[in-house]
């Protein structure tokens, strides 16, 4: 796996094994995650249309949740966000293409946001959730907010959950608590690397 320039996230991508018939390629392989452990609690499935922004979701750290997200058909811009708080990165956001063919992943870490834009007509994403949805620990942060400036695609109408759509700032998220801690983060890390 390629480690993205956020710490906590990497991008995978698998070699296709194409013939006549079709193709191949193996989608994820634990062994292969980069040096930490990581218990497949559930697996999510969205089909989105054009223009759907979903997220920047997180979750409350401990436990947090780390997600293993592919597009499976279609395309996406998928973005990963350092929300926490007292990060070297914190505010710092990368994006990544994701699409039926190239095949990449990418491995998002407890503790970080993860938003993605659908580009095709309709685009199935996949995620690998480390833990189970749990309400009450699941929050996000406004994707359009202008402090975090992500750049999604021009020509594109983003459309947003009502959720999404009233989600704090990330100012306010911070103001409120609500962020992950970059240092309980760091913690869990460890445990996941021994525990790997």
């Amino acid at each position: 796996m390629d480690p993205l320039g956020i710490d906590g996230a990497w991008r995978h991508t698998p070699p296709v094994h194409a013939d006549p018939r079709g193709s191949f390629f193996e989608a994820f392989r634990a062994d292969a995650l980069p040096g930490r452990r990581f218990d497949l609690a559930q697996v999510n499935c969205s089909v989105s249309a054009r223009g759907v922004l979903r997220g920047v979701h997180f979750a409350d750290v401990p436990p947090g949740q780390a997600k293993y997200v592919m597009c499976v058909s279609g395309s996406i811009l998928d973005v990963v966000v350092d929300l926490r708080a007292g990060s070297p990165g914190f505010g710092r956001w990368e994006a990544v293409p994701l699409d039926d063919v190239t095949r990449s992943a990418v491995l998002v870490s407890e503790g970080l946001g993860h938003a993605f834009m659908a580009l095709s007509e309709r685009a199935t994403v996949l995620y690998l959730c480390s833990e189970p949805y749990a309400p009450a620990r699941e929050h996000a942060v406004h994707p359009l907010d202008p402090a975090l400036g992500i750049a999604w695609p021009a020509g594109v109408r983003p459309v947003l959950s009502d959720k999404d759509a009233k989600a704090p700032t990330l100012e306010e998220a911070l103001g409120a608590g609500l962020l992950p801690d970059h240092r309980a983060c760091q913690d869990l890390y460890a445990t996941l690397r021994r525990a790997g």
